[in-house]
């Protein structure tokens, strides 16, 4: 929609431009912010000019531009490079959007929306990213994104910072994963989002999507079945599961419970093919 009370539109071309004062904010694809009225802006500063490279593959972590499309990081999927790659395309499709949001969506702007739903969140969660953040004294500073999401539509961010990328340790990227999504109708957005990976014979658990914010259970081994329910239960707080149209608290916690124990069912076996449930 219009957004009526903006009144300047500046493209930044270097980081000297992301300067924000109150009622400024900064545009990535902009899916979310105009689809609805945005009265407390007057000013958008595009980002697209900075040209940051959408994937950096460094010796040890893939690093993926906040501006990185949601279409551009499905197709790493469709690269055999790493064994977790079918889980960057699992996780796009975890998003309710249209083809045409994922060709404007951006990876930064998912995550720093901070929405239970998010689907970027659950994909950095899961894979131990760490969200790069530039600062105002010209900085950056690093927190893991399972951390930087403090709840419902908040985060880390303090006032005039930028997400500048996440970064995704080489380690996780070569591990093996199972993904688990559920919603209340086929096409819904998601109740609930559990992820699994396997390494150096850990097992790392992520809960997104039914909770306020991100939660990691770690284990050294694969848990039995009473292990991962009794770590449910003392890690994720009954408190932390979410209500809202998409699916009541109860409900969710109860389906968080269920897609975790398939998920350590199927890392306990030889290789089985991530799946996606839905009711």
């Amino acid at each position: 929609m219009d957004l009526h009370s903006i009144t300047a539109y500046d493209i930044a071309r270097d980081r000297a431009d992301l300067a924000f004062e109150d009622g400024a904010a900064p545009l990535g694809g902009g899916t979310w912010l105009f689809s609805e009225p945005q009265p407390h802006l007057h000013r958008l500063v595009d980002l697209s000019g900075l040209d940051w490279p959408a994937v950096t593959r460094h010796p040890d972590a893939l690093e993926i531009a906040a501006t990185c499309t949601v279409e551009r990081l499905a197709a790493l999927s469709d690269e055999a490079e790493h064994l977790a790659a079918p889980l960057f395309r699992q996780c796009a499709e975890a998003l309710l959007a249209s083809w045409k949001i994922w060709k404007r969506a951006t990876v930064g702007g998912n995550i720093c929306l901070s929405f239970p739903a998010g689907a970027m969140i659950s994909l950095a969660t899961a894979l131990d990213a760490d969200a790069v953040i530039w600062t105002t004294d010209g900085g950056e500073r690093r927190i893991p994104v399972a951390d930087f999401v403090l709840g419902v539509a908040s985060n880390a961010l303090a006032p005039g910072e930028i997400l500048r990328s996440i970064r995704i340790p080489l380690h996780a990227l070569n591990s093996r994963t199972a993904f688990r999504k559920i919603a209340l109708s086929p096409l819904g957005r998601s109740g609930a989002v559990v992820i699994g990976r396997r390494d150096d014979g850990g097992v790392t658990l992520s809960i997104t999507a039914s909770t306020v914010r991100p939660y990691l259970l770690r284990f050294t081994k694969v848990p039995s079945a009473q292990e991962l329910s009794d770590a449910l239960a003392r890690l994720v707080p009954a408190t932390s599961y979410y209500t809202d149209a998409h699916g009541a608290a109860d409900w969710r916690r109860a389906v968080t419970a269920v897609l975790a124990e398939e998920i350590r069912t199927e890392l306990s076996n030889t290789a089985l093919p991530n799946t996606e449930v839905q009711p």
